[in-house]
């Protein structure tokens, strides 16, 4: 199991310099991997998910970074750390194009691509996206089909329900692209494994990951923990697992090693950038 930290791609005060730098003080602390995620849009109004009341988005979503153009900058200023997105929303993009920029990060990085790829969620995504909601899941399922058919021998085509591709030479081919799949309910996490994907899962509650593996697998590729809270200097009594202080979050780890997880990652959205790699480096060190 390695670590990584989410790069700080979002908000108003988010910059190039910035990105790159955190990117390399992390390569240089013996991180793993560092990560980018996708946002269209931060809508105007409250967003429901599954909450009685409904809630608005970080103010920080309002602006976020492109997550393959910024791996793409960043692969150039670094040489060893994986470049992650957890994730990308798939049915957002024409599968051609998509695959055509997932390889092209692949070969341009060396291989360090590790790329989560979801279905999406917001109503007002799907809507500026073009792209009618009830596609996910099967929709989804074809559109890896559709890319997994771009990386394979030309010519190249596909015909399915959602997406064609006229036979055709499509490169490049990639390398060593790591496919993960952003997924949280039963039937996404199934479907996954299914396809061959690894796994991009936001720890919210041991009980509900516990049962997840067990019933599903992790899949055949990596599991990936992403963690939406602090590493804080002191302890904290109510926390969800790998937050808390370095000595906490080094005991939870121990069962996510039981749990099979190859990578765990922090999202810097609480802490400074520089003060949580100083904190995961606390963890390595355990």
């Amino acid at each position: 199991m390695d670590f990584g930290i989410g790069l700080p791609t979002s908000g108003r005060h988010a910059d190039p310099e910035q990105i790159v730098r955190m990117a390399q003080d992390a390569e240089r602390a013996g991180l793993g991997a560092v990560w980018t995620y996708e946002r269209l849009l931060r809508p105007a109004q409250p967003w429901m998910l599954g909450l009685d009341q409904p809630v608005p988005l970080p103010d920080h979503s309002g602006s976020v970074y492109d997550p393959l153009e910024t791996l793409a900058y960043v692969a150039a200023k670094t040489s060893t750390i994986r470049l992650g997105t957890s994730v990308i929303d798939a049915l957002f993009h024409n599968p051609v194009v998509l695959a055509k920029r997932l390889a092209t990060l692949d070969r341009l990085s060396g291989g360090r691509a590790m790329i989560g790829l979801g279905q999406g969620w917001m109503a007002q995504e799907f809507e500026a996206a073009g792209v009618p909601a009830k596609r996910r899941g099967a929709g989804f399922e074809e559109h890896l089909q559709a890319m997994r058919a771009c990386w394979g021998p030309d010519p190249v085509s596909f015909s399915g329900r959602f997406y064609s591709i006229p036979e055709a030479e499509i490169g490049p081919k990639p390398s060593g692209l790591t496919l993960l799949a952003g997924v949280a309910a039963p039937a996404a996490i199934e479907r996954a494994v299914t396809l061959g994907l690894g796994l991009s899962v936001v720890v919210f509650a041991w009980d509900q990951l516990r049962q997840t593996v067990e019933a599903y697998g992790k899949g055949p590729g990596p599991l990936v923990l992403q963690v939406n809270g602090p590493i804080t200097d002191r302890p904290l009594d109510d926390r969800m697992p790998l937050t808390g202080s370095p000595e906490q979050v080094a005991e939870d780890l121990a069962q996510a090693r039981a749990l099979g997880a190859d990578h765990v990652f922090w999202q810097p959205f609480e802490t400074g950038a520089e003060e949580l790699i100083g904190r995961i480096k606390e963890i390595i060190t355990y």
